[in-house]
């Protein structure tokens, strides 16, 4: 059974900030409920070297738990964030945050800090409420792991989503199951061959190409 370990907060602040005092008292009054642990507040004017060493850009700008937030956040934000700091869903929101922001470098680190948070990437992947840009960030970031282990390791998932009821799903899961490198592919790929959407049925032939399958 895991136990829950409130995440620590580090806050970067600015004299001229007009969300920072907002933010302190919600990270406050968590702190209080023993939602979170320790806050240890930076003033970024003060100590530059500091918030270059962590990338700081504007104020406020938080560390919670392995998630880096930047401006206004509520009380409820904040709650929710740390009810997310553990767990795939969270990664999974997380991811969708930063491509929603065109924060897709942001993305790239936070992804290649933990191989583990590649699975929970098919959750947006999978989202037909998903935006184009965080659906065509998804695809980018998995595109990086082509013909690894890494994205190997995801061949049941993409497998099981090259059956899902929308194409635009069924369209990405071959596309990144042609990039594998791995002939467990073939068959959820040759099944794809009969779609009942061209653009999967293209796709699917494509990516048997590109394995040198078909």
């Amino acid at each position: 059974m895991n136990t829950f370990v409130p995440p620590d907060v580090l806050l970067f602040v600015a004299p001229d900030c007009p969300h920072c005092a907002t933010v302190k008292r919600g990270l406050d009054e968590l702190a209080k409920q023993g939602v979170i642990g320790s806050v240890t507040v930076v003033d970024a004017a003060a100590h530059p070297e500091q918030a270059a060493e962590h990338g700081v850009r504007a104020a406020p700008w938080l560390r919670l738990g392995p998630f880096t937030l930047t401006g206004a956040q509520s009380v409820s934000e904040l709650r929710q964030w740390v009810e997310w700091a553990s767990g795939e869903e969270g990664i999974a929101r997380y991811v969708a945050h930063l491509l929603k922001l065109g924060e897709f470098q942001h993305a790239v680190a936070f992804v290649s800090a933990d191989a583990q948070r590649l699975k929970p990437l098919l959750d947006i992947l999978a989202d037909t409420d998903a935006g184009i840009d965080q659906r065509l960030g998804v695809s980018a970031l998995l595109e990086r792991y082509a013909d690894t282990s890494e994205l190997r390791a995801l061949l049941p998932q993409l497998a099981e989503l090259s059956r899902h009821a929308d194409h635009r799903v069924r369209a990405d899961a071959c596309h990144l199951l042609g990039l594998t490198g791995s002939a467990a592919a073939l068959v959820p790929l040759e099944a794809r061959l009969a779609d009942e959407s061209e653009e999967v049925r293209e796709i699917a032939a494509e990516a048997l190409e590109a394995l040198g399958l078909k």
